[in-house]
């Protein structure tokens, strides 16, 4: 009989967020089963809010990180498409009904059977999935995955800086796939932070002019590093008078309740604002009459599908677009201070955890 997977991470302790050295087990490994030794794990804003209650109340001690990068460790008697040593990626979710439409459609992350989705950490799953009841995440140096739910990573993407390309990545390329953002088109970017850093790259490799909306110059040289064509103030009344009606999509991160009608007002007729930051509250108009008058649209997108992060994965190694990330060693403290810096906006733009060399057992420590 297989055995259960002993695994190290770093753990939530309690709605304080606060990290501190755990074990856990993965399920025995399966037929259809991957067994994956984490390499590196991405620190998303999600696993802050998550293991903090911010989102609602969890169970503890919680390992998050949606963000996982490794190479796999050994595959059960079934596996078809993946062989021990390759490189491998796991994003948001690790399974989903897989008979609903959505899941039909390769619209995984909007699964609308029992339980939708299986999210990455915090879910929870029958003992069977995740022992303990709850899934557990990636700030961990060992993962079991189903091998439908796992990504082919190429071998030049097998760097720390592609891991955030799992959640931020998938995040900006789902919508501009499914909204038809195309060459020649303007996109605008409004906060250029872990996801908008990653718009403005994908949106130039996919041949559009990138404009940054920021409310202060601080970010202007970055912007630009980065890709953009050019940066307006939103702040600055007349530099938004200025490219009034000119982008044909706006990509807004932000996610904290804000003002939506200036950049409403940057949108060309039958523009499309696609919104992606999570606001509990706000953040949307104060009355239909903002957008009807100029047919234009507002969409909420979350993450993207098990075939499309595939072929996000593959887009970005084609145009060598990786992530602008700081590494750091897998210790509570370090993990702590990251998220302290990472709610105060002080990050180009993502942390990624160096699990593999750094992260130890808890009784090593």
């Amino acid at each position: 009989m297989a055995e259960l997977v002993p695994c190290n991470c770093l753990a939530a302790a309690d709605a304080s967020g606060r990290m501190i050295r755990h074990k856990i087990f993965r399920r025995a490994l399966g037929p259809n089963d991957i067994h994956i030794s984490v390499t590196y794990s991405g620190i998303c804003h999600s696993d802050i809010h998550t293991a903090k209650a911010e989102w609602g109340a969890k169970a503890y001690p919680l390992c998050v990180g949606h963000e996982i990068l490794g190479r796999v460790k050994a595959v059960g008697a079934e596996v078809s498409k993946f062989k021990v040593g390759e490189a491998i990626g796991v994003g948001c979710f690790t399974d989903s009904c897989r008979t609903c439409e959505e899941c039909g459609e390769g619209n995984e992350q909007y699964c609308s059977g029992p339980g939708g989705n299986h999210g990455t950490y915090g879910s929870a799953r029958p003992e069977s999935l995740h022992p303990g009841g709850v899934s557990q995440g990636g700030y961990a140096s060992d993962f079991v995955v189903d091998e439908n739910y796992a990504i082919r990573i190429p071998e030049k993407m097998d760097v720390a800086a592609a891991a955030p390309l799992l959640c931020a990545g998938i995040t900006c390329f789902s919508p501009f796939i499914e909204h038809g953002l195309k060459a020649g088109q303007t996109l605008g970017v409004v906060g250029l932070g872990g996801l908008g850093h990653m718009a403005v790259k994908i949106g130039k490799a996919m041949g559009c002019e990138v404009i940054v909306f920021s409310r202060s110059s601080s970010k202007t040289e970055d912007a630009l590093r980065l890709g953009a064509t050019k940066v307006v103030i939103s702040t600055d009344a007349e530099a938004m008078k200025a490219v009034s009606r000119t982008c044909h999509f706006i990509y807004n991160s932000i996610a904290f309740a804000h003002d939506v009608q200036p950049y409403l007002n940057v949108l060309r007729t039958r523009g499309t604002m696609i919104m992606v930051g999570g606001v509990p509250q706000g953040a949307m108009p104060g009355g239909t009459f903002a957008i009807i008058p100029r047919g234009l649209k507002i969409a909420g997108s979350c993450i993207g599908g098990i075939r499309e992060t595939q072929q996000m994965i593959d887009f970005c190694a084609e145009h060598s677009i990786l992530s602008d990330i700081e590494l750091i060693p897998a210790t509570p403290e370090d993990v702590d201070k990251a998220w302290e810096r990472a709610i105060n906006a002080d990050v180009k733009f993502r942390f990624v955890i160096d699990t593999a060399k750094t992260l130890t057992a808890p009784d090593a420590a």
